[in-house]
């Protein structure tokens, strides 16, 4: 019975949805540049109460390091403690980031540490691919958690990295700004050109290809190139997108987007029986569950007949396969 709940919510969602599909510009596509940067970096959890690694060589050379570096000469050998954790350091460092701020960071056991609960991450710095460092981390880590209950070898440092370097270069005074659209289409790139050339009167948008669309700044936006962003991504565009049905046979779960229709066919599964297009047959039992719809119908309109009808998910799922099969329904079919 849940599961049926499942698909008849999906389905009205997927009503209400077709009379809203324009969207912000921000929302649908990204400023060229604009974006973040993964950072990684090797460090040493200290303070454990014995939950540290028991064997790793790696991690007493570190720490043999580590104290060096500190003044005191030491070899690995003379290091063994089951309170020192080696660790991987991760974060991710925001557009525009500015020397000062903060970032969250992320820590994960390397060796055979039980748990990195009341551990202190040593001073860590962290790289990006060029090799740079671009932030520091330091401070006491807090243990995650997973649905099965707490994780205690990843752990969290809100705002426990410093960053180091600027990041991202001025756009007040460029030229020329590239959009790159999360979902390429050549229908919504044209468009999002049109629209942001009513919006700035005059042509500055171009279409390059199904995902990039560049925008010339006007001159009267000459060193304004944060506020002229700031105008087009708060621009309303409807977003085009390939008619796909996306069915989920583990949970019951079918999605439906705009714009999938069932050619004419003739369906029958148990005592259902279900035609699209043409007069409905006679000589059906009484016991027959019978549909008739007309041809081109929207596959919406025959999930929701079928759910008052009272078709199970399972059964649902096995007719859309075999509509496709057909060669009948006018869209993808994708199984997750």
């Amino acid at each position: 019975m849940k599961m049926f709940i499942v698909v008849q919510i999906i389905i009205i969602a997927f009503a209400v949805a077709l009379h809203s599909n324009a969207a912000r510009l921000k929302d649908i596509a990204n400023v060229r540049g604009v974006r973040g940067n993964q950072l990684v970096g090797y460090g040493l959890v200290v303070g454990l109460s014995g939950t540290g690694d028991s064997k790793a060589e790696f991690t007493n050379k570190s720490v043999a390091r580590m104290l060096d570096k500190l003044g005191m000469k030491l070899g690995s050998k003379d290091v063994a403690s089951q309170n020192v954790a080696a660790v991987l350091v991760t974060a991710t460092l925001p557009p525009f980031a500015r020397s000062g701020n903060k970032v969250d960071i992320t820590v994960n056991a390397l060796g055979d540490a039980s748990s990195l609960k009341g551990g202190t991450l040593v001073q860590t710095p962290l790289r990006a691919a060029d090799q740079q460092t671009y932030v520091v981390a330091q401070g006491p880590v807090l243990v995650g958690y997973s649905q099965t209950g707490v994780h205690e070898t990843v752990a969290r440092l809100p705002n426990g990295g410093i960053i180091e370097k600027d990041v991202g270069g001025e756009f007040s005074d460029r030229k020329m700004f590239r959009l790159t659209l999360h979902n390429p289409d050549f229908t919504t790139a044209a468009r999002v050109a049109k629209t942001v050339n009513m919006e700035l009167a005059g042509k500055y948008a171009t279409a390059l290809d199904g995902g990039t669309v560049d925008i010339v700044a006007p001159d009267s936006f000459k060193g304004k190139g944060v506020e002229l962003l700031a105008l087009i991504e708060s621009i309303d565009v409807e977003p085009d997108t390939r008619a796909r049905v996306v069915v989920n046979e583990k949970t019951g779960t079918v999605i439906v987007g705009s714009g999938v229709r069932i050619s004419k066919v003739a369906i029958s599964h148990g005592d259902l029986s279900i035609q699209v297009g043409g007069a409905g047959k006679k000589g059906k039992g009484e016991g027959d569950r019978i549909m008739i719809l007309e041809e081109s119908v929207q596959v919406g309109d025959i999930v929701k007949g079928m759910n008052r009808m009272g078709v199970k998910p399972k059964d649902l799922i096995t007719i859309l396969q075999a509509i496709k099969a057909s060669g009948a329904l006018q869209a993808e079919l994708e199984i997750l």
